[in-house]
């Protein structure tokens, strides 16, 4: 079974005026169809307004469709007595840390959320301690969060959402707001948390850098998925992404115009090795 699944899933944003009645409405999700398998690690790429944070919110009912349907885990997002259960299935983590941080304390913080859940108190300090190694924040557990950077607050907010043992965590463009360094920290966290604990992970952003590891791609416009597959399917199709406005990795671009240059580079090159053995391998065979 599917641990999300959306079936024709649409979303309309409306201003209501003081009659109780519609006066605008805007469609932000159009009849969206997506199924994520258990442990998966999935990319959600597109511009500013293409439906991909409203989809986000979706995945774990901080939004309920307008039409269609959304399940996690098999639980209709819109039955309110399931509500708990699907926020501790899948848990998001957003742009801002300093949002999602409550605690004075790094491990206060990680408590917090087992601690309203009512695990016992032997197994919440098990669940930080194993929480915060993963996401390599251990050491900084008697640290204020306000000492931290971006980057150590936002692998300490995926820490407190990991310390409720959900089978999925959404992150909602959690390094927009971070240097490269940051964002680095972030992104293998995610991709330790998906390799080792088998944690479904959909990643939301619009760095494409941080999706070519990912196992599948979905790309959003005016909220419809324009294209998916794997990475290397998606950025194989360079000039339509740019007619779509978005962008690809930067080597795949430099593949790209290589190519067009004559030179023998496949397309939907995804790291500066693959690139680089090409370039070679095309030498050898020129000599």
């Amino acid at each position: 079974m599917n641990i999300i699944q959306a079936k024709k899933l649409t979303h309309d944003y409306r201003k209501v005026g003081d009659d109780g009645e519609t006066e605008t409405s805007c469609r932000a999700l159009d009849n969206v169809d997506l199924d994520v398998a258990p442990g998966q690690f999935i990319a959600i790429l597109g511009h500013n307004g293409s439906g991909k944070s409203t989809l986000a919110k979706h995945l774990n009912a901080i939004l309920t469709p307008t039409d269609g349907t959304v399940w996690v885990d098999g639980m209709d997002t819109r039955d309110a007595e399931k509500l708990n259960a699907i926020r501790q299935t899948a848990g998001m983590v957003f742009q801002n840390p300093d949002n999602q941080i409550i605690g004075t304390v790094v491990d206060e913080d990680v408590a917090f959320g087992p601690e309203n859940m009512g695990i016992p108190t032997e197994e919440i300090l098990e669940r930080v301690e194993n929480s915060l190694k993963t996401v390599g924040m251990w050491e900084y557990r008697d640290r204020s969060p306000n000492r931290l950077s971006g980057g150590q607050k936002q692998r300490v907010a995926i820490a407190g959402v990991m310390a409720m043992e959900p089978k999925c965590i959404v992150l909602d463009e959690p390094t927009a707001m971070l240097d490269p360094v940051g964002r680095r920290e972030v992104i293998r966290a995610a991709q330790k948390l998906n390799r080792e604990k088998q944690v479904t992970i959909l990643l939301i952003t619009h760095y494409m850098e941080e999706v070519t590891e990912a196992d599948r791609v979905i790309v959003m416009d005016q909220g419809k998925i324009l294209m998916q597959g794997t990475p290397r399917e998606v950025f194989s199709r360079v000039e339509e992404l740019k007619e779509h406005r978005l962008d690809v990795p930067q080597v795949t671009m430099l593949a790209h115009e290589l190519r067009k240059s004559g030179l023998p580079v496949p397309e939907g090159v995804l790291t500066v090795q693959e690139l680089a053995e090409s370039l070679i391998a095309a030498s050898r065979r020129a000599v």
